[in-house]
């Protein structure tokens, strides 16, 4: 057996990747329970969401366009879009000037239901970070800049 295993920090809580994994456990777990009734999973609620956001001021949302906004990985999506599809919650038509794109809609349904998953999902967010009360603000700017520090 080999020496003791050398950890650079002194217990779990003292490592930020070890409770941003376990914070994002419970939080996902917490989402599965509001997204399962609707028939959706989480990746498929990011990729609603991101296409309901572009929708606001863009007719030709694309693929890349949903991936990019979701920083979601492009085969990825694209698989669960044809999932979405299935379920009738959007549609692919081909682009009106790229002829390798093709945009992407919600149907009715899709907007039904993601309007009322925006709801759960918001209000189970509300409720698990509601610990935080007046240290929101901060968490979502630290969050911000990780995540811009850290884009590739």
């Amino acid at each position: 057996m080999p020496k003791e295993i050398d950890f650079h920090f002194k217990s779990p809580n003292d490592s930020p990747g070890y409770l941003l994994g376990q914070v994002t456990m419970l939080w996902q777990r917490k989402l599965k329970k509001v997204l399962d009734p609707l028939d959706l999973t989480q990746t498929q609620f990011v990729l609603l969401a991101a296409l309901g956001w572009l929708s606001k001021k863009n007719n030709a949302v694309t693929q890349v366009d949903i991936a990019n906004q979701s920083n979601a990985d492009r085969m990825m999506v694209s698989k669960v879009l044809r999932t979405l599809e299935d379920k009738a919650f959007i549609t692919r038509q081909e682009h009106e000037t790229d002829t390798r794109a093709k945009t992407i809609r919600l149907t009715i349904d899709g907007g039904v239901v993601l309007q009322k998953a925006l709801i759960e999902v918001e209000n189970a967010d509300l409720d698990f970070f509601a610990s935080l009360d007046t240290e929101i603000s901060l968490f979502n700017k630290n969050m911000t800049q990780l995540i811009d520090n850290n884009m590739q």
